[in-house]
């Protein structure tokens, strides 16, 4: 049995009417809504290195006048933690974070495009963290991750030599984040190391030291790593480690001067009697003619030039010799150098 439509199940044209009015209310906000402006901070994260002056970016989409909004800058895991705060057209410096005073500014000739990101001079390591960017009437934030780095070149140093082994040292000062130290040999494979030994000072900057036993063998290349993943840095030092040692280095050395000594006397002495017959036969055909026959060299005659030259080349080519068999750890050998010119210089 059908029940007959009564009046009030029927819809109104009233009713109609405010279902329609209240659709479009909530499109009008949807619509509001999405052309609302929007803080926008960098996808990625900011690398600056120490002592830098960067800029964190963040800007207002669609672009809007800020030049009256109040901006804030704010770290959120730091207390006091304003950073930097723009208030009534200026910087408001109350409750500001000590450690960023005199070091923040905005781009003021670029406020009226929109533009908010944030100067930071002279960056330190404590300035690594989370900043977030607020205008606080658009009700809107956007958060900016900072990374800071330092590095520096590492140095080699040879803390002992005990019969066929060598102990190497390896230390970097002024890194940040803490670094990772390596050791490699000549063809790149890693090397037992000792434990890293790190130290961190009162600027937060790290020093780190290791040390590894290598063979004393002909050409051992040695490779120290210092590496930060964090920031994408790497610097190495190398050294060669030789088998021969420092004495018969020595005796090499005036071994081979010696046969220099002897090719060059030898010649030399070639040289001097040609020029001696030539001048002796030149001065008695013309005795008093003779170019050469009145000489004299920073008041020697040229006779003396003769011997001085015989001395002087010898011993500077020596030192030569001596200087590049080392080259790569001249420190090493600086007293033999002095000594084994000294032994050349009492033989002669």
């Amino acid at each position: 049995m059908q029940h007959p439509i009564q009046p009030s199940d029927r819809l109104t044209f009233s009713d109609f009417t405010v279902l329609v009015l209240h659709h479009m209310i909530v499109f009008l906000v949807l619509q509001s809504c999405a052309g609302q402006t929007q803080v926008i901070g960098p996808s990625q994260p900011i690398v600056a290195t120490v002592g830098d002056d960067i800029i964190l970016p963040c800007h207002l989409e669609p672009a809007i006048n800020a030049s009256d909004l109040r901006l804030e800058w704010v770290r959120p895991d730091l207390s006091p933690g304003f950073v930097h705060v723009r208030a009534n057209s200026q910087e408001s410096v109350v409750d500001k974070q000590p450690s960023y005073r005199g070091r923040t500014s905005l781009l003021t000739d670029k406020l009226k495009d929109g533009d908010i990101s944030l100067r930071l001079s002279e960056v330190k390591p404590s300035d690594e963290g989370t900043y977030r960017c607020l205008a606080p009437t658009l009700g809107r934030a956007a958060f900016i991750k900072l990374i800071v780095g330092a590095v520096s070149s590492p140095f080699i140093k040879v803390i002992n030599r005990n019969g066929t082994n060598v102990v190497l040292q390896c230390e970097s000062k002024g890194w940040y984040p803490e670094p990772e130290v390596s050791w490699l040999d000549g063809e790149g494979n890693l090397l037992s190391a000792g434990p890293t030994k790190t130290v961190r000072g009162p600027d937060d900057l790290y020093t780190v030291s290791s040390r590894v036993t290598v063979e004393k063998r002909h050409d051992n290349n040695v490779t120290c790593r210092v590496q930060q993943k964090n920031i994408n840095q790497t610097r190495e030092t190398h050294i060669i480690v030789s088998a021969l040692p420092w004495h018969m280095k020595c005796i090499l050395a005036l071994s081979l001067a010696g046969v220099f000594i002897v090719i060059l006397s030898v010649v030399g002495i070639e040289i001097k009697v040609l020029f001696y017959l030539s001048f002796l036969n030149f001065r008695i055909l013309h005795p008093s003619t003779h170019p050469l026959s009145h000489l004299v060299i920073f008041g020697l005659h040229f006779d003396y030039v003769f011997f001085l030259a015989d001395i002087c080349l010898p011993l500077f080519l020596l030192y030569l010799l001596l200087t590049s068999m080392d080259n790569h750890t001249p420190y090493y050998y600086s007293n033999i150098h002095l000594t084994c010119t000294n032994v050349l210089c009492i033989i002669l």
